[in-house]
């Protein structure tokens, strides 16, 4: 880390070195020399926090349970029945839904010193062609289903519903783990691919484990205040997928934390409500999409949801409309809104308490342990407060690169260890930062630069509109004219040319919506992002789209 003395209490801001640093209290951490796995650390942290009674994992469809104690037996059985298969710095395939089974095999692969390379159940198999080769398991888990979908090819496969591996939970053994060097590779997750081919991302031990010491040691941490206020182990429900990084480091941290997880095989609006209400959740990490559902739903109203203290919100940043009227909606709930990206491990910052997130529209200030540069795309010139340029972030959860693709690490990496994450930002006078697009999403109209996410918050201000996307679409004047896909609310009958009428008098000209066509949804990632690339194909390839 680059010296601080000379930062902007107030910002972060050094103007000698235009580097922008957290400040939020650094955090210790182990000693890079020490071998030491994301598994032991984890361990570390549960043992001085867990009931071993206490659930850890719960399905939410059938109620059925892990605790503690059962869930850390079928880890040391698992282990010993994989460990005669694997080898240190193998990588295993995983190709399945979110089941209890998941994060058993998760912690026995890491227990055994294996990384980790979960995929989309519902990648085509092209996608996972790609994944397999660029990742080159040693091993592949999937479910009957699953195993239908992937390429041939010359690899063990495990799958996750036979009886060979239940009676590979079965054993009597101990637990225990290989010690790793903090480097190696832990897991290899799989960008969104919304502006290229898919990489596999590679993050390690090290990273893991800096991001977890960071919220663990943080006393203001949004669980274990949830954990005091409600007088026990905090419950969270993962509305995100296991194979995401959310997901991934969500399931880490739980254990780590001894908090109860419920986890739902494939998400279902009305059935999360329900096991909300059934398990008393009080945490919840959402995609933007799900916040703005919550805020809009009248389905809503047939729940209690009393139990519910927070959501941790990433992904895309909320419009002051959405987080108001989800306020008015739950006002004992609180947003805290964040910013990450697969290739730093899911963390860079966050709002912190209910200060930090009235703070509408920022995704808050910079994580202990983390640097940041705003960097003109065109001069290279990084930028101080208030002006936009290209986020790039520095610190220990920065991954190791991209597999099997050392061109595209050294693109996204430079010499000093900067991260380029590709996204259009600045920090504010108070260090908080915005988000304001993709680079490559900007829509270029005439000799102007507008931003898709900014129209976008304000469709989604719209009572009578559920959701909306703003894409480029060719134009002979102008090269590019915003787009704009709507998905109305039920019974609506709002009109395009009374919405763009709307969007017109909050903008500038050249921000104006010129084109706009209903979609029954928007096509999103996991991660609920917006898949623009295929709006784009549908609105070349559907001119005569209803507008």
């Amino acid at each position: 880390m680059a010296e601080t003395s000379s930062f902007n209490p107030q910002n972060g801001f050094c103007p000698q070195t235009k580097i922008y640093h957290s400040l939020r209290p650094a955090v210790p951490l182990p000693p890079p020399s020490q071998h030491l796995s994301i598994f032991q650390y984890a361990l570390s942290l549960l043992h001085s926090t867990a009931n071993p009674s206490t659930p850890f994992l719960i399905d939410a469809a059938t109620s059925r349970h892990l605790t503690y104690s059962a869930f850390l037996r079928q880890v040391a059985s698992l282990s010993i029945s994989l460990k005669p298969l694997l080898s240190n710095n193998d990588v295993a395939f995983i190709l399945s839904p979110a089941s209890l089974h998941i994060p058993v095999l998760y912690f026995s692969l890491l227990s055994l010193g294996v990384a980790v390379s979960p995929s989309n159940p519902l990648s085509s198999p092209a996608d996972l062609a790609h994944q397999i080769r660029i990742s080159r398991p040693a091993v592949v888990f999937a479910t009957s289903e699953t195993s239908k979908k992937l390429p041939q090819i010359n690899i063990p496969i495990i799958i996750l519903d036979s009886p060979r591996f239940l009676s590979m939970l079965e054993c009597d053994a101990s637990l225990s783990s290989a010690a790793r060097d903090q480097s190696s590779t832990a897991a290899i997750l799989y960008s969104s691919g919304t502006t290229g081919r898919m990489k596999g991302v590679q993050l390690t031990h090290r990273n893991l484990i800096a991001l977890v010491a960071v919220v663990y040691h943080n006393k203001l941490a949004e669980d274990e205040k949830l954990a005091e206020k409600n007088g026990g182990a905090a419950v969270s429900i993962l509305t995100v997928p296991l194979f995401h990084v959310f997901g991934f480091f969500k399931v880490i941290k739980a254990a780590a934390f001894g908090e109860s997880l419920v986890l739902m095989e494939r998400f279902d609006f009305v059935k999360m409500l329900e096991a909300v209400e059934r398990y008393k959740v009080t945490y919840m990490p959402v995609t933007p999409p799900l916040v703005v559902a919550m805020a809009k739903s009248d389905l809503v109203d047939g729940f209690d949801l009393s139990s519910l203290q927070a959501l941790g919100c990433g992904g895309a940043p909320l419009g002051k409309e959405v987080c108001e009227r989800f306020r008015q909606k739950f006002p004992h709930v609180e947003i805290l809104q964040g910013y990450g990206l697969t290739e730093n491990t899911g963390g860079a910052t966050r709002t912190m308490g209910p200060e930090e997130a009235k703070r509408y529209g920022s995704a808050g200030r910079l994580l202990e342990n983390m640097e940041a540069k705003i960097v003109d795309p065109k001069s290279g010139e990084p930028l101080p407060p208030s002006q936009r340029g290209e986020l790039w972030l520095r610190g220990p959860s920065v991954m190791k690169g991209y597999a099997g693709d050392d061109a595209a690490t050294a693109a996204a990496i430079d010499s000093q260890g900067w991260l380029k994450t590709g996204d259009l930002c600045y920090f504010d006078q108070d260090g908080f930062l915005f988000i304001v697009d993709r680079l490559k999403e900007l829509i270029k109209y005439k000799a102007y630069q507008v931003a898709p996410a900014e129209l976008e918050h304000l469709l989604q201000s719209i009572p009578e509109i559920d959701d909306a996307a703003v894409v480029p679409y060719p134009d002979e004047e102008a090269g590019e004219i915003p787009m704009a896909y709507v998905v109305r609310k039920q019974g609506s009958t709002i009109t395009a040319t009374q919405i763009m009428d709307y969007i017109a008098k909050q903008v500038a000209p050249y921000k104006k919506i010129r084109r706009l066509a209903f979609i029954d949804s928007i096509p999103k990632s996991p991660a609920g992002k917006i898949l623009r690339r295929e709006l784009v194909l549908h609105a070349i390839s559907f001119t005569s789209s209803k507008l």
